[in-house]
């Protein structure tokens, strides 16, 4: 969540196309990249976390590449419609093709990939694993 925000409640958006940022390998040596387009809710950005870190057992980094900053509303259940928008239910992260969500380094290449396989079951998308590739010099 967000320390504060313009608007407390925002419309639904589009989030047509592929990302154009945030779609590279930036900071660590393994990347999990997204290939659907959705809202990633912080639960599932948290879990995905969770696993990834409790499988390399504290060993390397992690970076999280997204963050979720847009607020949706819900009604309260057995309401009838009309009466305006709903209260902020929870936070989420818009996601497109091509979005990295969560970067490693310093741990071998096997324990990289199975804490990105883990941390990918947690969440609703389909993945990829993406290394670096080193220039030979």
């Amino acid at each position: 969540m967000p320390k504060r925000v313009e608007h407390r409640k925002v419309q639904r958006g589009a989030h047509a196309g592929i990302a154009s940022s945030n779609n590279k390998l930036d900071f660590g040596e393994y990347g999990l990249q997204i290939l659907d387009r959705g809202w990633l809710t912080a639960n599932q950005i948290e879990a995905a976390r969770v696993a990834a870190t409790r499988h390399m057992q504290r060993r390397g980094q992690i970076w999280l590449r997204v963050f979720p900053d847009k607020p949706y509303s819900k009604k309260p259940l057995e309401t009838r419609m009309g009466k305006g928008k709903g209260a902020p239910e929870g936070w989420v992260a818009v996601v497109r093709p091509g979005n990295m969500i969560i970067e490693l380094s310093g741990c071998p290449e096997t324990v990289a990939k199975e804490a990105l396989a883990r941390a990918a079951s947690k969440l609703p998308f389909r993945c990829r694993f993406l290394a670096r590739q080193h220039a030979a010099v």
